[in-house]
């Protein structure tokens, strides 16, 4: 019976985290199953942006010393995906966690760090992965651990942490009302982000609860 462990990992050798410390008002995630094989050297990353723009970002990746090579190979407005290649000095998480019989289900940049959600066989995988982070230095803490019969395993949202912030924020505000006891500026004021950014957080994040609730197969 398999665990599923959410932790919250960091290093500044960790794949993108000097990106991710400098570009704070940007979302990245791993594209699900293309860094799960420990042989590739090729991971795609899916990166959300506010209103801001990537200009800065992109600069900000260019001079990541995690980043051997970069290429964009899809994009939208506030939306794309990157290939990347990574330096040969870079510690990557997927190949020790694979090595331990286990999956990386999910990874989110936050706050300067990797949220990661795996599969793992055991308790001694989990401890095994703890002794691995220690040993190189990094930042490991364990956010959540349970059995996987415990919760439910069918389709998921998989929303990004921050849009499920957006839509839990609105909700409590009362956004949803009708009528409405907060506007998108006040919304804005309380996330530390801009109107626009917030709008399009709940657009996304709202789309992706009906795709997995509403719509049909």
């Amino acid at each position: 019976m398999s665990l599923i462990a959410i932790a919250d990992i960091q290093h500044a050798d960790l794949a993108l985290v000097p990106t991710i410390r400098e570009c704070s008002y940007v979302t990245i995630r791993v594209v699900p199953h293309s860094g799960t094989d420990p042989e590739t050297d090729l991971f795609f990353f899916h990166v959300e942006c506010d209103d801001r723009g990537f200009d800065d970002f992109d600069r900000t990746i260019e001079a990541d010393p995690t980043v051997a090579e970069a290429m964009r190979v899809a994009d939208s407005k506030d939306t794309r995906i990157y290939r990347l290649r990574h330096t040969d000095d870079t510690i990557l998480l997927s190949p020790i966690v694979a090595k331990l019989g286990g999956l990386m289900l999910e990874a989110e940049s936050t706050h300067g760090a990797w949220r990661v959600r795996l599969r793992l066989p055991d308790r001694e995988a989990v401890a095994s992965l703890w002794e691995f982070c220690e040993e190189e230095g990094m930042s490991f803490e364990l956010v959540q651990l349970f059995r996987q019969d415990d919760h439910d395993l069918g389709i998921q949202p998989n929303l990004t942490e921050a849009q499920r912030i957006a839509l839990v924020t609105a909700h409590r505000e009362g956004y949803f009302e009708e009528p409405r006891e907060t506007s998108l500026e006040e919304l804005a004021d309380e996330l530390d982000i801009s109107p626009t950014a917030v709008g399009g957080r709940l657009r996304r994040g709202i789309s992706r609860l009906i795709e997995v609730s509403v719509l049909d197969e």
